[in-house]
């Protein structure tokens, strides 16, 4: 599924389309609708970047034993274990 925004309101916005992205991956994330793993694609950052990034926002990562293993999954898909 893909979602279309209009130029003109990422332009009332005054963001991006990355900038825009980044913003909805940080809120479902705090919001706790996807995992931090899930988080960091949407943004286009690796894990270590966009924890980096919450950490300079002040923005907590909470992180169970589900999101552990999930993670786990998406590292072993991408062949990083």
């Amino acid at each position: 599924m893909s979602v279309v925004i209009s130029d003109d309101i990422l332009q009332a916005a005054g963001m991006s389309e990355a900038e825009l992205k980044l913003e909805i991956a940080i809120m479902l994330f705090q919001k706790e609708r996807i995992s931090i793993g899930k988080a960091s694609r949407l943004a286009g950052m690796n894990q270590i970047q966009f924890q980096q990034l919450l950490a300079r926002r002040g923005i907590c990562i909470h992180y169970d034993v589900a999101e552990f293993q999930e993670d786990l999954k998406s590292l072993r898909e991408r062949g990083w274990l």
